[in-house]
C-alpha cells in the first residue's frame, strides 16, 4: 500500500513540475509567441483578402483605365 502511495506522490509531483515548467517558459517567451501569431494572422488575412478580391471585383481590373472608387460619395445635408 505504502508503494502505491509513493507513486501517486511522485506523479502528482511530476505533473506539478511539468505545469509550472510550462507556465515558466510560456511566460518567458510570451513575446516571441504573440509576434508569431500576429504575423500568422497577417498572413491569413491578407491571403484571404487576396483571394477575395478577384471575385468582388468581377476579375482583373489593371489596364482598364477604370478606377475602384475608395469611398461611396455621401449625399448633401438638407440644411
Amino acid at each position: 500500500m505504502q508503494k502505491i502511495i509513493n507513486v501517486l506522490a511522485l506523479a502528482s509531483f511530476a505533473v506539478s513540475a511539468a505545469v509550472v515548467a510550462g507556465g515558466a517558459y510560456v511566460y518567458k517567451n510570451k513575446d516571441a509567441i504573440v509576434d508569431n501569431v500576429k504575423s500568422q494572422v497577417v498572413d491569413a488575412a491578407t491571403s484571404g483578402v487576396t483571394d477575395a478580391l478577384p471575385g468582388v471585383l468581377g476579375g482583373s481590373n489593371a489596364g482598364s483605365g477604370s478606377p475602384v472608387p475608395l469611398a461611396l460619395p455621401t449625399p448633401a445635408l438638407p440644411f
